[in-house]
């Protein structure tokens, strides 16, 4: 008889895990905080409040990514997930917050009716799970992991290479920004090649930590003001006053919700092919149902929604660690940074061309991950199911190709159109609608099982 517990839910001593918990919280905490970044610069918040914003937002992520790992009641998929910001409120939340009379509070009042929706809508989607079959979850993850590797682009190079007033990043492409980008991903790759067990899963915290000891060096780290932040803060809830629920505020955040489902959906199919244990619908359910709550907590502690980041499950396909304990552990530093705000100064100053070459190899890998979970798929006997990973593919490139494609379309519809991930989602889900037809959830649920267990192998 086996007793040996599934990798998932391996507990791992204390020392790794706190190592490997905070490998995750580096390769997720510059996309943690631009959203709020963003939103201070647009409502040009004073320095206090966006201190206290971007603290919420690290609690507020941390107590998401908890209760995804290890679950609370009916919440949580209690699988290796952490939780950021979804960029998809972007847009809708600088429009509320500048709206007259609203504000803030009309953001945060916003957020929480959203998150109560996402909760109550969460078993509808879990329905739908006959919709999700390998050939649409692979091809979803391969245009994650496709759409994200610009962003590892750009961070490798300095940045993004126009600036919030329009003008070119001069900095953009520095010969210096790209050799240490370089020299980190040569060592990622040695230590991935020469080294073994633990050195060998902990080969991109090592390739970001020497990579920020060469920037220090060449002064190209800022520190300045961390003598000014103070040592610990509280969270308050409701500390910008409380909240304001406006109709339209309120239906384009729950629009972004449903965004947030969707996405969710794909990729909590597509980790549970990664770690070997497949997304049942009741799982998928307690995922999407932690993906309301996240909204909650957010609205509740001033920070926003929140969804599961792709750079994780890269970096759980990389290491090959697929304890869920490991992202609690990362949670709970996420949550430690929100009361600790020096801690919190330290890991912010770390420049985006540092995690650049660490972001392109796990997002390289969420590409790779998707591609074997096609390459489960007869495409001999199933010819349909090239046209259907073909056009999906094609469909969310769409946004990163160009920007100005869906211009003229109503402004409301950017929510959808911007995301590639949910354009190829629905796409693949129409496509293999029309040519496979409607499959039954136990075949399905079938089919995800054993694309699992050969990906696993």
């Amino acid at each position: 008889m086996n007793l040996q517990p599934h990798p998932v839910d391996q507990r791992l001593p204390f020392s790794l895990l706190a190592i490997l918990g905070f490998q995750h919280v580096l390769v997720m905490y510059s996309a943690c905080i631009v959203v709020p970044l963003i939103l201070g610069s647009v409502l040009h918040l004073p320095k206090e409040q966006l201190a206290i914003i971007i603290n919420a937002d690290l609690m507020a992520a941390g107590l998401a990514s908890l209760v995804q790992s290890l679950g609370l009641g009916i919440f949580g998929m209690r699988m290796p997930v952490m939780m950021g910001v979804t960029f998809t409120a972007v847009t809708p939340m600088v429009a509320i917050a500048t709206a007259p009379g609203l504000g803030l509070p009309g953001v945060y009042g916003a957020i929480i009716v959203s998150g109560i929706f996402g909760i109550l809508f969460a078993p509808v989607m879990g329905k739908l799970l006959r919709f999700f079959p390998p050939v649409v979850t692979g091809t979803v993850l391969l245009v994650i992991g496709i759409s994200l590797m610009r962003v590892g682009i750009d961070w490798s190079a300095g940045g993004q290479p126009v600036m919030a007033d329009g003008s070119p990043n001069p900095h953009y492409g520095s010969p210096l920004y790209l050799a240490i980008s370089l020299g980190e991903l040569v060592l990622i790759l040695a230590i991935n090649r020469f080294a073994k067990g633990f050195l060998a899963n902990i080969a991109v915290l090592l390739g970001v930590l020497a990579a920020f000891c060469a920037a220090l060096s060449l002064g190209e780290v800022n520190l300045r003001g961390l003598a000014q932040a103070p040592w610990f803060a509280v969270i308050r809830p409701f500390q910008f006053g409380p909240p304001k629920f406006d109709p339209v505020a309120i239906v384009s955040m729950c629009l972004v919700m449903l965004v947030t489902l969707v996405e969710s959906t794909g990729m909590f199919l597509a980790l549970g092919n990664i770690v070997g244990r497949p997304t049942t619908r009741q799982r998928l359910v307690r995922g999407l149902m932690a993906d309301g709550l996240g909204a909650v907590i957010g609205g509740v502690m001033n920070a926003f929604p929140y969804t599961s980041f792709s750079q994780n499950i890269g970096l759980v396909t990389m290491t090959g660690v697929k304890s869920r304990f490991v992202c609690a552990t990362g949670a709970a530093i996420l949550v430690a940074m929100g009361l600790f705000p020096k801690l919190a100064f330290i890991v912010a100053s770390t420049p985006e061309f540092v995690l650049g070459a660490a972001a392109m190899v796990m997002f390289g890998m969420v590409a790779m991950m998707g591609v074997r979970i096609l390459s489960t798929i007869d495409f001999e006997r199933q010819h349909n199911n090239l046209v259907i990973v073909a056009i999906s593919v094609g469909v969310g490139m769409i946004p990163m190709v160009s920007t100005t494609y869906f211009n003229h379309l109503p402004a409301w519809s950017r929510v959808f159109t911007d995301s590639g991930i949910v354009l190829s989602v629905m796409s693949a889900m129409l496509l293999n609608l029309f040519f496979n037809g409607f499959g039954k959830s136990d075949d399905v649920e079938a089919q995800i099982e054993r694309a699992a267990q050969m990906a696993d192998a």
